[in-house]
């Protein structure tokens, strides 16, 4: 695809014999526009803190996308699944996902000004009545009942850039759609015959095979932005640079629930293809790879060394394949830009959204008017529901103070712990009410007679009888009872299958966190057995050490 030219150039230069050869260029220019591109978000405000290394904040994203738009003109568009975070909420969430929901759209339209918002499966789960606000979705059927916006044109500069969306049919149940494929040729045909010199496409997809098969079949595109629902990737999982097609269009893939946000630096110069020149944000993440790869490499190689049978020719090959990797890490250390001596350009990067960056002072207000209004909306829910029934015979939670009676050591070691200060860590972060945290946080969530959003105060906290199960018969026959109504040990798998799990507790081990949890008085000759190791407490260290101890500027957490 070919882009008119829109002005003079005076930011990079470069001279050689053939005019397709890239020439290195030592700084790197000013961008003409900058690209910001989300998709999945599902309702993510913030993470859960929980992690050593949490990712995904609206305050910091909008922070990031500040401070580029102080500098030039910016465009930011999703590609859809903004509002809401689970399948099936029920009752008690229903009200907290709206209002997440309402503060996402405030902020998208108001600070993040985004321009366009495609459609996906996370902002259908509450119906199609609920979708706001109206999307990008070319292939909607005239009966599909929604807010839609036809593909627009918006100029960025003075770069006119369109946008479209579309979705499979798959992706958007219970709305009626079209072919894809010809609403999205109709759609682009359109934006270049209205004066589009980029086209930035919006697409929903169940995998990434469908949405590269998509995006080809519709051609003219020069970013495509895809939503993959449910096949949206995880951070480690995300490529550092937009996928060449083939075909002039570049597959944009960010990370899910904002974690990582994909920036494009658009460079737009004499008539010309729009050529990936990398940048300083892919170079990083590139040269980052080739070490993974050199590492490889020389893992391989010394193994070859001592294997007398080693095909030479093979070993050759593996050696001539280092130096090239090498070459390539030198260059990237050189300049990150190989920008083309002729024609428009970009460079890329993927933004990682973590606790470094500074945060949006307006968003860190409205989200702490969320924690309150929900807390409140959250607990006058909870009173109006029925008690859970206690099956007959079965034990109730009495709370730590009950097993102090006869476990003083053990509660006195407990007090000790993390667990025993579990709910101010929430209390801090002012999500004590909040339903997607509190139940990590209590003694016997959600189960009969344990803790709840109305009912609590006893309970908070990680107490006794989350591991060793409630205790009303045995704190009333003295511990006498046989069998045991509790249990001496839990189920190895408890923690792991609970509140440990990778996405809350990314340095869980068990054997390093029952170090933590064992000790005088409380397993002191299990905790003797497990020995010297690392501990709980050691691994998370290490890992809030390696993420780093800086907060961005203006950030309250």
């Amino acid at each position: 695809m070919m882009l008119a030219s829109l002005g003079g150039w005076g930011a990079c230069s470069g001279r050689s014999k053939d005019s397709g050869t890239p020439v290195v260029v030592p700084t790197g220019p000013a961008p003409t526009f900058t690209l910001f591109a989300l998709a999945e978000v599902r309702g993510q405000l913030g993470p859960c803190g929980c992690t050593s290394d949490p990712l995904g904040d609206l305050a910091r994203t909008a922070q990031v996308i500040n401070d580029a738009r102080a500098k030039g003109p910016v465009l930011v568009v999703d590609a859809g699944s903004l509002l809401y975070s689970k399948a099936n909420p029920g009752a008690a969430h229903a009200a907290q996902e709206e209002k997440k929901a309402d503060l996402l759209v405030n902020a998208y339209r108001d600070t993040l000004q985004v321009a366009a918002i495609g459609l996906g499966p996370a902002d259908l789960i509450a119906g199609p009545s609920n979708i706001r606000p109206a999307r990008q979705l070319a292939n909607a059927a005239p009966d599909a009942n929604i807010p839609v916006e036809a593909p627009k044109l918006v100029t960025v500069g003075n770069v006119k850039v369109g946008i479209f969306g579309v979705a499979e049919a798959d992706t958007v149940g219970g709305i009626t759609v079209t072919d894809p494929v010809a609403a999205g040729k109709n759609a682009v045909a359109q934006l270049r015959r209205d004066g589009a010199a980029v086209v930035v496409g919006l697409l929903q997809s169940s995998s990434k095979r469908n949405v590269l098969a998509l995006a080809k079949a519709i051609g003219g595109i020069d970013f495509a932005v895809a939503g993959l629902g449910n096949g949206a990737p995880e951070p480690d999982q995300i490529s550092p640079r937009a996928e060449d097609l083939g075909n002039g269009t570049y597959l944009i893939i960010p990370a899910n629930r904002g974690q990582i946000v994909s920036r494009v630096d658009v460079m737009i110069r004499d008539a010309g293809p729009l050529v990936d020149a990398i940048g300083p944000g892919a170079a990083r993440d590139v040269s980052a790879q080739l070490d993974r790869q050199l590492a490889s490499l020389d893992k391989d190689l010394a193994a070859f060394a001592t294997d007398p049978s080693a095909d030479q020719a093979f070993v050759a090959a593996k050696k001539a394949e280092r130096v090239a990797l090498v070459a390539d890490k030198e260059s990237l250390a050189k300049s990150p830009w190989r920008t083309p001596v002729k024609g428009s350009f970009f460079g890329f990067e993927q933004v990682k959204i973590n606790k470094a960056l500074g945060c949006d002072p307006a968003i860190q207000k409205a989200t702490n008017e969320y924690n309150r209004a929900v807390g409140e909306a959250n607990i006058a829910f909870a009173k109006t529901q029925p008690v859970m029934a206690l099956p007959k015979g079965a034990p109730s939670y009495v709370g730590a103070e009950a097993c102090a009676d006869c476990h003083q050591d053990a509660v006195d070691f407990w007090q000790s712990t993390r667990h025993a200060h579990a709910w101010k860590t929430l209390e801090d972060r002012n999500q004590q009410f909040d339903l997607d945290c509190i139940g990590c946080h209590v003694t016997g969530w959600d189960k009969p007679s344990g803790a709840t959003m109305a009912n609590n105060e006893k309970l908070r906290d990680v107490q006794c009888e989350v591991c060793h199960a409630p205790a009303s018969i045995h704190v009333a026959k003295g511990g006498e009872e046989q069998p045991l109504s509790i249990m001496k040990e839990p189920p190895p798998d408890l923690c792991a299958n609970t509140c440990h799990t990778k996405e809350h507790s990314d340095t869980f081990e068990r054997t390093a966190y029952l170090r933590d949890i064992l000790g005088k008085g409380h397993g002191e000759r299990d905790r003797q057995r497990l020995g010297d190791g690392p501990t709980g407490k050691s691994l998370r260290t290490a890992a809030l050490e390696k993420a780093g101890k800086l907060l961005g500027p203006g950030c309250m957490k």
